[in-house]
C-alpha cells in the first residue's frame, strides 16, 4: 500500500481575497478544479529538467512522442521518508504567511470520507492538521470542524431534513472520533473545535458524550432554506454558534480522484490506465492499484483586522492498494 498526499497549494492568487458569501462555490468543484490546476503547475514547472535534457524529439514513434510530452511522476512528485507520494512535489520553503500567526483567523474543515476504517481516523487527523500547520506555519489553529460521513441536511422543509437528520450517521464512531479531536485541542494544536450537519437531536445526543463541547455547528440548508427551530434552540442554550456551508460531505468520490490521477485527456498521469488495450504501454505507464480516498481537509487563513483570505487550500489523503 502506498499514501498519497495531494495538495492544491494556495488558491487565492493575485494576493488577498475579499471573503466571499457562503454558497458561492461548492468545495468539491472548487477541490477538484484546484487538484487538477496544481498538478499541471507543477509538471510544466518542472518539464525544462527533462527538456533540456532530450534533444529535439526527432525519430521518435507516435506512442514516444505522446509519452515524451508527459513529464515524468519522478520529476514533479515526491516521496518522503515514510514512502508516501506527495503529488505535486511541495516547496516547504516558500511555505508560510506574511505575518505573525496571532494576526489570522485559521479555520480548518477536516472530511472523513466514507469506506475507510474508523480506526484509522486518529492517524487520518494527526496527519491532515501537520500539513496544514507545516504549509502556514503556524503552532496552531483557531477552529477545526469536522466532517463525519453518511451526513447531510436535506429536506423539502427545515422540519423534514431535521428529522431524517436525526438517523443518519453513527453515534458511537461520532463520540469515538471526537475524543481524537478533543486530544488535539488539550495539546494546543486545535483552540476550538466544531462539527458539520448535526440537526437538533443528533446534536442532543452527541453533547452527552464528550467531554469538550462543540463551539460551532456548521450546516448546509440549500434546500430547506431556514435553521430548524429546534436546532436555533437548543444552539442558544448550549451556546454554540450555528455556521452555513456549501460542501459536500463526499468532497472526493474514487472516481473523481481516479480521473484526476489517471492517463486521460485532463489526468494527471500517476496511474495506469488498466482498462486500455494491453498493447497500449503508453496508457499503462504510472501507477497500479487501487484506490481509496480517506480525507480531505480545508484551511482558510483570513487577516483578522483586514477581513480578507490570504492563503486557502486543500490536502488530501488516500491509499494505493496493490491489485
Amino acid at each position: 500500500m502506498t499514501q498519497l498526499v495531494l495538495s492544491t497549494g494556495n488558491i487565492v492568487s493575485g494576493g488577498p481575497s475579499i471573503i466571499r458569501k457562503p454558497g458561492a462555490y461548492r468545495s468539491n468543484l472548487e477541490l477538484t478544479n484546484s487538484l487538477r490546476s496544481n498538478f499541471l503547475a507543477a509538471q510544466q514547472d518542472y518539464a525544462e529538467a527533462i527538456t533540456n535534457g532530450n534533444g529535439n524529439g526527432n525519430g521518435h514513434s507516435a506512442g514516444e512522442e505522446q509519452r515524451s510530452r508527459r513529464t515524468p511522476i519522478s520529476i514533479w512528485t515526491e516521496r518522503d521518508a515514510s514512502g508516501a507520494l506527495y503529488i505535486p512535489r511541495i516547496d516547504w520553503g516558500a511555505a508560510g504567511l506574511q505575518e505573525e500567526a496571532t494576526q489570522y483567523d485559521i479555520t480548518v474543515k477536516l472530511f472523513f470520507l466514507p469506506n475507510t476504517p474508523v480506526a484509522e481516523r486518529a492517524q487520518y487527523a494527526k496527519t491532515a492538521l501537520d500539513l496544514v500547520l507545516k504549509e502556514l506555519r503556524v503552532p496552531s489553529v483557531d477552529l477545526l470542524i469536522v466532517s463525519f460521513p453518511g451526513m447531510s441536511f436535506d429536506g423539502d422543509c427545515e422540519w423534514e431534513a431535521d428529522k431524517m437528520n436525526s438517523a443518519q450517521g453513527n453515534d458511537q464512531e461520532e463520540a469515538a472520533t471526537w475524543q481524537i479531536l478533543e486530544d488535539l485541542h488539550k495539546q494546543g494544536l486545535v483552540k476550538r473545535l466544531g462539527i458539520a450537519e448535526f440537526g437538533s437531536e443528533k446534536l442532543s445526543r452527541f453533547l452527552k458524550t464528550v467531554s469538550i463541547r462543540p463551539e460551532v455547528d456548521q450546516i448546509n440548508i440549500k434546500d430547506c432554506c431556514n435553521v430548524p427551530p429546534p436546532l436555533t434552540k437548543l444552539a442558544k442554550e448550549q451556546g454554540i454558534e450555528l455556521l452555513v456551508h456549501s460542501d459536500c460531505t463526499d468532497v472526493l468520490p474514487k472516481g473523481t480522484l481516479r480521473e484526476l490521477l489517471g492517463q486521460g485527456f485532463q489526468g494527471a498521469g500517476v496511474l495506469a490506465d488498466t482498462l486500455v488495450d494491453q498493447e497500449d504501454d503508453a496508457a499503462h505507464d504510472g501507477l497500479k492499484g487501487d484506490l481509496l480516498p480517506e480525507w480531505v481537509i480545508k484551511y482558510t487563513a483570513v487577516v483578522r483586522d483586514r477581513g480578507v483570505i490570504e492563503n486557502k487550500g486543500y490536502f488530501a489523503g488516500a491509499a494505493l492498494l496493490s491489485s
